[in-house]
C-alpha cells in the first residue's frame, strides 16, 4: 500500500547552499537505499518539479544528476539575484531547501 510523506521525513539529509555567487545547490541524502531508488526511479525529481517549487523557468536548472554510491541527488540551479547583491535575502543560499523539503512522495 502506497502512502505519501515529505521528502524531509524520508531523507537524512536535505541542504542547500551557495554553488558559486550565481547558483544554488540543493542536495538530498537518503540512508535507506529502498527510499532512495524508488524516488529516483519514479522521475519525479525532474525540471518540470524543481522550476514549479522554486518558481523559476526550467532553463535556470543546470543540472539533476543522481549518484547511487551516496544514495543522493543534487540540483543546481541559477540565482535571480547573485549571492550578497542588494535584495539578496539568503547570502549563503542556506534556506533554499525548504520548498523540496516540504514536497509530498508517494511511496
Amino acid at each position: 500500500m502506497m502512502a505519501q510523506y515529505k521528502l524531509y521525513d524520508l531523507a537524512k539529509v536535505i541542504r542547500s547552499k551557495n554553488s558559486g555567487p550565481f547558483a544554488i545547490t540543493l542536495d538530498v541524502l537518503f540512508d535507506n537505499p529502498d527510499i532512495y531508488y524508488k524516488i529516483k526511479n519514479s522521475g519525479i525529481i525532474n525540471k518540470k518539479l524543481i522550476s514549479r517549487l522554486y518558481h523559476i523557468s526550467e532553463e535556470m536548472i543546470l543540472h539533476i544528476v543522481f549518484y547511487d554510491p551516496a544514495l543522493g541527488f543534487k540540483v543546481t540551479f541559477a540565482r535571480k539575484i547573485s549571492s550578497g547583491t542588494s535584495f539578496d535575502t539568503d547570502v549563503y543560499g542556506a534556506q533554499q531547501h525548504a520548498p523540496l523539503g516540504e514536497l509530498m512522495v508517494e511511496i
